[in-house]
């Protein structure tokens, strides 16, 4: 009986304090949304990201554009270009990873 007692109070105390860490963990959280509304780093990130989707519709447009008038040289001079793009992000995150 007095190892089942013992039991309950270290479940009792594991639980308080897993409540104590689940707590801290939520006012960190709390604190760091509060702080990035307060610097409106929230806003100006939907911005970048807007700005940036604009940004690639329109050299997509552009892009379209040219591959439609023929101009192969070019078409191909920016395929070398996405190409070498990706093999060297490739080649960096293979380094760091």
């Amino acid at each position: 009986m007095a190892d089942a007692y013992g039991r309950e109070q270290q479940n009792n105390e594991l639980l308080n304090s897993l409540s104590g860490k689940v707590s801290a963990l939520k006012n960190v959280t709390i604190d760091i949304y509060d702080n990035a509304r307060d610097q409106e780093t929230l806003d100006h990130s939907s911005q970048v990201f807007s700005s940036l989707s604009t940004g690639l519709t329109g050299s997509a447009s552009r892009l379209t554009r040219m591959a439609r008038q023929g101009d192969t040289v070019a078409v191909l001079k920016i395929a070398g270009i996405v190409v070498g793009a990706g093999i060297l992000l490739w080649l960096i995150l293979g380094w760091i990873f």
